[in-house]
Formats: C-alpha cells, structure tokens, sequence
C-alpha cells in the first residue's frame, strides 16, 4: 500500500534523507572551519612566543656587544666603532624585515581547507 499513489512515505523518506544528508555536510564543514581556526591561533600564538623570545635575547646581546666594542675603543675610535655598529645593526634589521614581509606573503590562505571542500560541495551539487 504505501508502494501505490504517488509513493508519499517514499517521498517523505526521500527528504529526510536529504535533509539528514545536509545536516552532515553542514557539520562536516563546521568541523573543518574549526579546526583550521584552531590551527591558525596556535600557530600565531607559537610565533608570537617565539619571536618575543628572539626579540629579547637578540636585544640583549646587542645593547652588550656595544657596550663591550665601546669599552674596547674608548680611548682611540669609539664614536667610529659605534657609528659601524649601529650601521650593521641597521642592515640586520632591515634584512629581517624583508625576510618577515616574506614569510608573510608566502603563508598559506586561512581557512583553505574548508573552502575547497565548499567549492568540492558546490561542484556536485552543480552535477545534478
């Protein structure tokens, strides 16, 4: 009986399948959304320890570099000896700079992940 007339708890079965089908593809991708959301703040968070670290360490070796270059030419050349300090510290700092704009710019794409299986999505549905 239920084979007969149009089929209406076919039909019904049909779209709670659909609908249920959907719900997983919804929570699928909420899942991926999450966890490269989650892999990006511990990525940066990583970063920003580290480079905080470097940043201090590095500062800390620079202020008694200078400091023991100026005691070495107090007497003859402290100001060349300075001035040449500063200079190479300057190029550090701009290399490191450049090489920051780098890694930037080469970074993957937030949330990659999550929107090609959108465009996967997108793709099949397109199909039927």
């Amino acid at each position: 009986m239920t084979e007969e007339a149009g089929h209406p708890e076919g039909l019904l079965e049909s779209l709670r399948d659909l609908a249920a089908t959907f719900v997983a593809l919804v929570q699928t991708r909420i899942e991926i959304f999450a966890s490269e959301v989650d892999e990006e703040r511990t990525r940066l968070a990583r970063i920003a320890v580290l480079a905080l670290t470097a940043l201090f360490c590095l500062g800390l070796a620079v202020v008694l570099l200078v400091l023991l270059v100026a005691v070495i030419f107090w007497d003859e050349h402290r100001l060349l000896a300075v001035g040449l300090l500063a200079a190479l510290f300057a190029l550090c700092g701009l290399a490191s700079l450049l090489a920051l704009r780098s890694a930037v710019r080469k970074r993957p794409k937030f949330l990659s992940a999550t929107l090609a299986e959108l465009r996967k999505d997108e793709q099949e549905l397109g199909r039927r």
